[in-house]
């Protein structure tokens, strides 16, 4: 039988707000465990939330870059559940009315077409504590400063049929977020934490099949690596007549593996009720209207931007809108050496290859700025250094050995040789060296097989020039002499 997949998200967005969400404690990753949750993030007696409002502008920001609904009365509920890094006993988030309405977000396929995909609602709540299981000798510890941080969560339709399909969307929604300023999208710091519901149905049902979900993923690789996992165990279970059990599942990356968490909660196994400290929230027209003023320019605009300002194909305008951070250098870089095609060239090959290797994924961190870059590339466009060459440099640039490109190219000798009359005593010497070749190319009457057959002298030149010979003007004068 053949199957098709259905693929919902859900995916939680740390806001980038100072504060906490109903609290003044500070959001800042990396303090000591336990040092910036106060009375209210652990809802001692007495204490009572005010809610931060730039939790809110933040929500209705993304709302308003999503072409969704913005909610004119939202209201929290409390979530009742009971882990050890929830100090309060109950999450205090939306359910009835949420912050964010249906919207959408269009994504790029592989094959050239763009999908949407349509966004249910996003709503705001508090982020829990977290679990500690390392170096407590055999013991876990509770690190309640992430507790009472603020989050949208973001849930789309079950419109995704792919792995593929599934991590663009949230490559763009961590785009997005990035690019509105109101999440800093560190994964690896649970900025932006990812669930997929995966389901099978009969190909061309239109009745779901049971789904489970697959929690706290926090990498686009894990969670393509997840969703493969997770098809291929309900693909078994299915072609052996079994029955996929509605639960929520943990995906181990490191191991390929996953196990089960627990079976699928409903609404009413959580017991939510209004919350009775917080009343409903009301957001007028001036308020919209504020955070629509405040919007930057979103990855879409930016991509269509690139690619008429700076005639970029769409692939490569596609790779630099979706990061600010990269969009400024390219535009910096290309702006002094006005060779734009060259700049996105180096931002998509080397610079993104050594961040990969790297693990940096912010471009502002690299060992290389714009200012830089555009000299190496007016380098190699005056001729001073070939491209070979230019890899080198880089090489110099990447490791630190030196800030300067003239100052790499002079120590290490990689000034390519443009005088024509050493370049032409070359030539002969290596043209003498290989008559037959010569008289072969000379007897040759098709013009595609004797430009092939100039590769042939080029491998010597560049070896006697020892890799500084000027290709351009090395191919001009074979040409030339090799047709006298």
């Amino acid at each position: 039988m053949q199957w098709d997949i259905v693929i919902g998200l859900e995916i939680h967005v740390q806001l980038a707000t100072r504060t906490k969400i109903f609290s003044g404690s500070s959001t800042a990753y990396g303090a000591e465990p336990n040092t910036q949750a106060n009375a209210v993030d652990l809802a001692m007696p007495g204490t009572l939330p005010v809610p931060n409002e730039n939790a809110f502008r933040y929500a209705v920001m993304f709302g308003l870059a999503t072409n969704a609904e913005i909610g004119r009365r939202s209201m929290f509920e409390r979530k009742n559940y009971f882990y050890p890094d929830l100090p309060k006993g109950y999450q205090t988030t939306q359910l009835a009315q949420p912050i964010v309405g249906p919207g959408h977000m269009d994504i790029d396929l592989p094959s050239g077409d763009t999908k949407r995909v349509r966004i249910h609602h996003a709503h705001l709540e508090e982020d829990a504590g977290k679990s500690l299981h390392e170096d407590f000798h055999g013991m876990s510890g509770i690190d309640l400063n992430r507790a009472g941080t603020p989050l949208i969560e973001v849930v789309t339709e079950p419109d995704m049929n792919s792995a593929e399909e599934a991590v663009a969307f949230a490559k763009k929604l961590h785009s997005l977020v990035t690019s509105l300023g109101i999440c800093d999208g560190d994964m690896s710091q649970g900025s932006m934490r990812f669930d997929v519901n995966i389901s099978l149905k009969p190909k061309g049902s239109d009745e779901l099949g049971t789904r489970t979900e697959t929690k706290n993923l926090n990498s686009f690789r894990f969670m393509e690596q997840a969703i493969h996992h997770e098809v291929e165990r309900q693909l078994d279970i299915l072609e052996d007549g079994g029955r996929i059990v509605q639960e929520t599942r943990l995906y181990n990356g490191d191991r390929d593996e996953s196990r089960s968490m627990r079976t699928k909660e409903e609404a009413n196994d959580y017991r939510y009720f209004p919350c009775p400290d917080l009343l409903p929230v009301e957001i007028d027209d001036s308020f919209i209207e504020e955070a629509r003023n405040s919007l930057p320019e979103l990855p879409d605009e930016r991509k269509a931007r690139l690619m008429e300002e700076y005639d970029l194909n769409s692939a490569d305008a596609s790779t630099i809108s979706s990061d600010s951070n990269m969009a400024n250098f390219f535009e910096e870089a290309s702006r002094r050496c006005g060779e734009p095609k060259l700049v996105a060239n180096w931002l998509n090959g080397e610079i993104a290859s050594r961040m990969n290797q790297e693990n940096i994924r912010n471009i502002a961190l690299a060992f290389i700025g714009p200012d830089v870059i555009a000299s190496l590339i007016t380098r190699i466009k005056d001729s001073t250094i070939s491209s070979a060459g230019a890899k080198k440099v880089f090489d110099a640039l990447w490791t630190g050995e030196n800030d300067s490109v003239d100052a790499i190219i002079e120590d290490k000798g990689l000034k390519q040789v443009s005088d024509t009359g050493a370049l032409e005593t070359m030539v002969d010497e290596v043209l003498a060296s290989m008559p037959e070749q010569v008289e072969q190319y000379q007897n040759e009457d098709n013009p595609k097989k004797r430009k092939k057959m100039l590769g042939g002298f080029m491998g010597p030149l560049m070896k006697a020039s020892k890799g500084q010979g000027n290709p351009k003007l090395f191919n001009e004068i074979l040409v030339r002499k090799l047709g006298e």
